[in-house]
């Protein structure tokens, strides 16, 4: 049976479609993503796989305490927003003051070295690792732009004992 060229591209057509349809999705709205490193101890792991929302701050804000994933030019890597455009952030005895007044964090995170009051950047924000005794950060790259913002994150996929919703 000899097949013409409609039979052959109605015949792939839903493959194709099906493909596009996948890289549509994975490029702009949805992919997963993995920790790499320690710097998010004790909420995530090395090697967790998350899934990553990438189209979610197109409808709704970036809030304090997000887990985010940044692309530094380098590499990505998966920090916590602690300050907003325009704010003044400073840690002091283990304590987040944002403009002068104390924020509780309701999150665990290991101790916070005191550092000075900076300034975030209109537009800009200030993460932290949550194991702020090893973590590259802002502390260290200084403010990260809106649109360094790959998504957010908040659902362990893999490995499945720790599959779920983290805070």
């Amino acid at each position: 049976m000899k097949m013409n060229f409609k039979g052959i591209v109605k015949e792939i057509l839903p493959y194709v479609a099906v493909i596009i349809f996948v890289i549509v999705i994975r490029c702009y709205i949805f992919t997963f993503i993995r920790v790499n490193g320690e710097s998010m101890v004790p909420t995530l792991h090395n090697n967790d796989i998350m899934a990553l929302n990438k189209i979610g701050y197109n409808f709704s804000d970036i809030s304090r305490f997000d887990i985010v994933v940044i692309n530094t030019g380098h590499e990505y890597i998966v920090k916590r927003i602690i300050g907003l455009p325009g704010e003044k952030v400073k840690y002091l005895d283990n304590k987040l003051y944002i403009n002068g007044k104390v924020v509780d964090e309701d999150f665990s995170h290991k101790k916070t070295e005191d550092f000075s009051e900076i300034k975030v950047a209109d537009g800009e924000y200030f993460v932290l690792g949550d194991n702020r005794t090893n973590s590259m950060d802002s502390r260290v790259f200084g403010s990260f732009k809106k649109n360094q913002i790959e998504g957010k994150t908040s659902f362990v996929v893999f490995p499945f004992k720790r599959l779920g919703r983290i805070k």
